[in-house]
């Protein structure tokens, strides 16, 4: 159960940071919920294939809800997905944004 809270946690965190500098969510939400959502369904999917290759298997640990959606899928691994995918959507956005502050702050200096 720790697992699943600590993902809530850090998902929540992750969320703090986009509302503070309207990234994603607090930009874009609808573009953004599609965009977390399709990652997910495709991760999700390469799972159940490698699942289904006996490439993944569900381990016990005394940290997980111990639920399974699916035979090897445990609950936590959809959480942990949409957090990857919306984690990798702040830091592309976040590092736009410093990108776009230095070339704009290298335009001032230029005098463009």
């Amino acid at each position: 159960m720790s697992y699943l809270i600590a993902l809530l946690v850090s998902t929540a965190g992750m969320a703090v940071l986009d509302r503070r500098w309207r990234l994603v969510m607090w930009r874009a939400p609808r573009s953004a919920a599609v965009v977390v959502l399709l990652g997910t369904a495709f991760f999700l999917m390469w799972d159940l294939v490698a699942i289904g290759l006996g490439i993944f298997r569900h381990g016990d640990s005394a940290h997980m809800t111990g639920v399974l959606l699916a035979p090897e899928l445990p609950l936590e691994e959809p959480v942990f997905l949409a957090f990857l995918c919306y984690t990798a959507l702040v830091l592309f956005a976040g590092a736009e944004r410093v990108f776009e502050h230095v070339q704009e702050r290298r335009r001032k200096r230029v005098g463009l």
